[in-house]
């Protein structure tokens, strides 16, 4: 059984860099009962997301980069290590991975596996995020990565067991890295 949900309100709060909206609604509860929500929504679109590893070596590689709302939330120098990942724009999701890993990471990745999609803060946020990982190997790099115009992105080749530490020590706090390292080795791939 579904909920049943009149719109009251829809307003644009903001149609800056994305889109936050002020919206009421009222919720129709399994029992019958009517309840009034407010909420605002940040719609920023969806992105895609990839990891990347190699088996021989037994590395994964991952980025560092900027994040302002970390920094605003108590990251004291706002960087994150992360997967490669974007938002897909007018890209279809692979498209979309394979971009960012040349961009971010300097990696044109072969083959991709397309694992599975997510809301990832449901709460307040519309984002969907599609999640793959690849297998790369040196001769795959293309270039040094480091991102586009504005970005100031550090490539990080990390040994797999030292990428895992670093999500068990809290270094690694990106909500993405750590679902794909731990689907990484939940595959048992990096054994």
């Amino acid at each position: 059984m579904s909920f049943k949900i009149d719109l009251i309100k829809d307003k644009i709060l903001s149609d800056n860099y994305f889109i936050l909206r002020n919206i009421t609604y009222d919720l129709t509860r399994r029992n019958g009962e009517v309840i009034r929500h407010k909420r605002e929504v940040y719609d920023r679109g969806n992105g895609a997301t990839i990891l990347l590893y190699n088996r021989e070596k037994r590395t994964v590689v991952l980025i560092r980069q900027f994040r302002i709302a970390s920094w605003v939330n108590g990251n004291k120098d706002g960087r994150l290590i992360e997967t490669c990942a974007g938002l897909l724009d007018n890209d279809e999701p692979e498209v979309c991975v394979r971009k960012e890993a040349i961009e971010e990471s300097g990696y044109q990745v072969g083959e991709v596996q397309k694992l599975f999609e997510l809301y990832m803060s449901p709460g307040g946020v519309t984002e969907i995020v599609h999640f793959f990982m690849a297998e790369y190997d040196d001769s795959l790099r293309a270039n040094s990565g480091g991102g586009v115009e504005d970005e100031d992105i550090e490539v990080l080749e990390i040994p797999f067991a030292e990428a895992l530490l670093m999500v068990s020590n809290g270094e690694i706090r990106d909500g993405k890295a750590v679902i794909l390292l731990q689907y990484l080795k939940s595959t048992g791939l990096m054994d």
